[in-house]
């Protein structure tokens, strides 16, 4: 078997003095990972620095984040990950596995993933949540950078809440995905994403399904509220800015 194989760690705990502290920082291969300053004062950031071009494929690339019941954490990224084609011709794979303790809070905020022409991505993230934590997830995804066709991408989310399944979707996009480019699903558009928030709050006040689309020729997105304390913002847009511009929107309770 070809390729890198590289697993990052974070574990984020509550510290003595009302803040959060990182116990485990360990970047791994391609992942590096700085600890960078928050705007937020209980808050610890982690910064993902790519320390080499990856995922290429034949890549098998993991970042584990833990967040300890109390803490708070919230991880981005210093670029966008650019997803490669290998010389093996294999698929490159990227697992994400997040854990959120009770009343703790994650903000996962990565740049976009951008499937480049002749590459073959296989991204999967899982989240676990225990009863009152709460979660911001943002995933985008570009297919293809400026001037050239998608590489094949494939993402599945997997959500849990007590244990209990709150999401689990799978897209696939780029070469050998039937109907992608179809008017029911992106058309004539190349960005996708989605903005999770999972928040107890929700219980109570659960948000309003509607339609967004200040232009709909540049994007559309959609707000939906989950069988859950959880409201999932999902667009398709023309280009990566337009589609961070339809995530912004404001998913409050």
């Amino acid at each position: 078997m070809t390729g890198v194989r590289a697993t990052a760690r974070i574990t984020a705990a509550p510290d003595s003095r009302g803040g959060t502290a990182l116990p485990e920082l360990v970047g791994d291969g391609p992942l590096a990972l700085r600890r960078t300053r928050s705007s937020e004062g209980a808050t610890a950031r982690v910064t993902v620095v790519g320390a080499m071009s990856a995922p290429l494929g034949g890549d098998h690339l993991a970042i584990h984040a833990a967040v300890l019941p109390g803490a708070a954490l919230r991880v981005d990224a210093a670029a966008a990950t650019v997803s490669l084609p290998g010389r093996s011709g294999e698929p490159a794979h990227y697992e994400v596995r997040l854990t959120v303790g009770e009343d703790a809070v994650l903000h996962w905020l990565p740049e976009p993933l951008i499937a480049a022409e002749g590459s073959d991505l296989r991204m999967t993230t899982t989240a676990e949540l225990a009863p009152g934590a709460r979660l911001v997830l943002r995933e985008e995804q570009i297919l293809g950078r400026a001037g050239e066709r998608p590489g094949r991408l494939v993402s599945r989310l997997v959500v849990r809440v007590g244990g209990r399944p709150l999401l689990d979707q799978a897209l696939s996009f780029g070469p050998g995905a039937p109907g992608w480019s179809g008017p029911a699903v992106l058309h004539t558009h190349r960005a996708a994403g989605q903005l999770l928030v999972v928040d107890p709050a929700f219980e109570e006040k659960p948000v309003s399904a509607r339609v967004l689309a200040a232009d709909p020729a540049r994007g559309e997105a959609v707000l939906t509220p989950l069988a859950g304390p959880a409201a999932l913002l999902t667009a398709a847009a023309a280009d990566g800015l337009s589609l961070r511009r339809l995530l912004s929107a404001s998913v409050g309770p």
